[in-house]
């Protein structure tokens, strides 16, 4: 789109998430039919959204995942044996006692079937006939217990490995690198992973199970009819042939569509989010924009529908051929059985047990293709979850676990690109930070002020230059050595579904409080107890509309709670992103002085555009595109006559008219 959407996606000039729209990209997306005019509301205009169509690239990925098809079915073979060992060795165990009860019990049947076509009495052949006719029924009265025992056994293995895959992938998200959120091909792992990926293996664990037995089935049946007569064997495989080619040839359709789609679903989810949660209602409301939420439901959600339509057809027209190709190789299996059987090449009572073999086979061969075309394409899921987990653990930075002091921070050199943006979000910033110094952060938006002071924060690696406390690189350092060592309050903080008392303690919750007085202190700073007094359960009040008793804070509200969070977590080194944005001028003027009196042991970095509130700041540094193009005191700049000087006379013109 021409604009920034209406879906929720945070576009900042910081990041490279909001880049915006080439016409030549416009143009081809109008081209390829990505919006149709006459679809467009009136009052919207002719819309194009070039970001989330149908993506061709993905179509050549199930070749190199089929490739290595193994790979993807061995981590979920590891997650059963990692998450549910005991119950998986059972499984094992009666499966295969399961297969040699049935193939026992297809000897077995041999011997009555010889009884029964010998020449004499019938009731003599019946006598005969009974010893082996009580070894059938024990053979498979033994392959049923083990099957009942390998039900319940699998009961227990599906939730625990779900619950195994779940904490897996919430771990490697949690631990990837902040910068790593701001790639849309991350972004496209992840939400593959989660949505398809966990979903994938809990089936994939069931379909392993019932592949197993299946294939257990087949074998005793081909074990049986192979030691009957070695000839019986290739004349069973005709029926399995054409299935096998059907099952892999299906998966490979299914997969390439979802590479294809998978911006496109995301996409719908977004816009499901803005028509059915709480937050946008609102506004969505306000502005009338009902129809405009409908027509990027539509944008999406048709390219999804016809890519649906053309999976369907395509995987019903393979699978049509492949039965119409299996149902002949059955009908040449009893052919050739019949010719052995003719021309005396096997007895008849051997072919009577083959006929039932092959009607064993042919059940286990149903369940055996019907477990395989899911967990072919299950395991190609699999791997995009192996994949996120690998790509998450690339991501996430290690270094030595050694001690830090950010009292002192230098920064040299510093330049810093968002992932996939050719433009430096910074660009050669060097400064000094000096012990219990305050500094301030301004400029126009999109300057680069978040970002910098991410990179103080060690949120971010350099693209290029260093980052040092107190002459020590910080990208050489372990991750949670460096942000113990932070307390970090910014505009928009998350807005926890708990209760108010978590809400702050989340700051620091391996802190000991056990009579929550830090808890007390932080809030009475932050002017977050006035909140919490006017709460129905005070500091046990739920925090979220989504549950029942919940009740909802205003945004001055949440963001007093969020200060005192970060009041609460107690580092030598600040840094306040827009803290007081949504306050009223008491909150703003209690916070300014709570952080005065902080800002006299630690390093203090604050974020602002109210010029008004940093003129006590010791140092001000203001940032235009990125690039550090003025520093000094408050009077100093106002010397100079630069931009900041220019912004101050503005705001301040501003407050004066009003």
């Amino acid at each position: 789109m021409s604009g920034p959407a209406v879906s929720g996606e945070a576009v900042s000039g910081e990041t490279a998430s909001g880049e915006a729209v080439s016409g030549a990209a416009a143009t081809k997306a109008a081209e390829t039919g990505a919006v149709a005019s006459s679809e467009a509301d009136p009052r919207e205009g002719a819309l194009v959204t070039p970001h989330w169509q149908l993506d061709d690239s993905a179509a050549t990925a199930p070749r190199r995942v089929l490739r290595g098809l193994p790979s993807a079915t061995w981590p979920v073979l590891r997650l059963i044996r990692r998450a549910a060992p005991g119950p998986a060795l059972a499984v094992a165990v009666m499966q295969v006692v399961s297969g040699l009860a049935a193939a026992f019990g297809l000897f077995a049947t041999t011997g009555v079937l010889t009884e029964l076509l010998a020449s004499g009495a019938a009731t003599e052949r019946v006598l005969a006939a009974l010893p082996d006719l009580l070894l059938v029924g024990a053979a498979f009265g033994l392959r049923g217990a083990m099957d009942v025992g390998v039900s319940l056994a699998h009961a227990r293995i599906t939730p625990a490995v779900r619950r195994l895959a779940e904490e897996r992938l919430y771990e490697a998200s949690l631990g990837a690198e902040l910068a790593a959120f701001d790639d849309s091909r991350f972004h496209d792992r992840m939400h593959r992973a989660r949505d398809r990926g966990l979903f994938f293996l809990e089936r994939a664990a069931d379909n392993l199970v019932e592949l197993i037995g299946a294939l257990l089935g087949i074998v005793a049946a081909t074990g049986s009819l192979a030691i009957l007569h070695p000839v019986l064997v290739p004349v069973l495989l005709l029926a399995v042939l054409p299935d096998g080619w059907a099952v892999q040839r299906a998966a490979k359709l299914a997969y390439a569509s979802v590479g294809r789609t998978v911006a496109l679903d995301r996409r719908v989810q977004m816009v499901s989010d803005l028509a059915t949660e709480r937050e946008p209602a609102a506004e969505i409301r306000a502005y009338q924009a009902e129809p405009f939420v409908l027509h990027e439901y539509r944008v999406a959600a048709d390219p999804l529908r016809d890519e649906d339509i053309r999976l369907a057809t395509a995987q019903a027209r393979v699978r049509g051929i492949g039965r119409a190709l299996a149902g002949l190789g059955l009908a040449l299996t009893y052919v050739v059985l019949g010719g052995l059987v003719r021309y005396g090449w096997v007895p008849l009572a051997v072919a009577g047990t083959a006929v039932i073999a092959i009607r064993v086979a042919t059940t286990a061969l149903n369940r055996l293709v019907l477990a395989a075309n899911q967990l072919v394409e299950q395991g190609l899921y699999v791997a995009d979850y192996q994949e996120f987990l690998a790509s998450a653990e690339r991501s996430h930075r290690t270094g030595v676990d050694t001690a830090l002091d950010p009292s002192r921070v230098t920064l040299d050199g510093v330049t810093f690109h968002y992932p996939g943006s050719d433009r430096p979000a910074v660009r050669d910033v060097s400064l000094t930070v000096r012990p219990g110094e305050t500094i301030a952060l301004v400029g126009e938006n999109g300057s680069g002020k978040t970002t910098l002071a991410k990179l103080v924060a060690g949120l971010y690696t350099p693209t290029s230059g260093e980052v040092r406390w107190a002459d020590q690189d910080i990208a050489l350092v372990d991750r949670s050595r460096i942000a113990d060592r932070v307390m970090m309050v910014l505009q928009d903080p998350v807005r926890w579904p708990h209760t108010a008392r978590v809400n702050v303690e989340v700051g620091r919750h391996d802190r000991p409080d056990p009579d929550g007085l830090a808890l007390l202190r932080a809030a009475t700073q932050a002017g977050a107890d006035e909140v919490v007094d006017r709460l129905p359960d005070g500091w046990h009040t739920l925090l979220s509309k989504q549950f029942r008793g919940g009740v909802e804070l205003s945004g001055g509200q949440w963001q007093r709670l969020a200060v005192a969070r970060g009041l609460y977590r107690d580092a030598p080194l600040l840094i306040w992103d827009e803290p007081t944005a949504p306050l009223d001028a008491k909150a703003e003027f209690a916070v300014y002085e709570s952080l005065r009196a902080l800002a006299e042991d630690r390093t203090v970095v604050l974020i602002t555009h109210r010029l008004a509130s940093v003129r006590h700041a010791d140092r001000i540094l203001l940032l235009h595109d990125g690039e550090l193009a003025e520093e000094g005191t408050h009077a100093e700049l106002l010397a100079l006559g630069g931009r900041y000087a220019d912004l101050y006379e503005l705001q301040s013109r501003m407050y004066a008219d009003a």
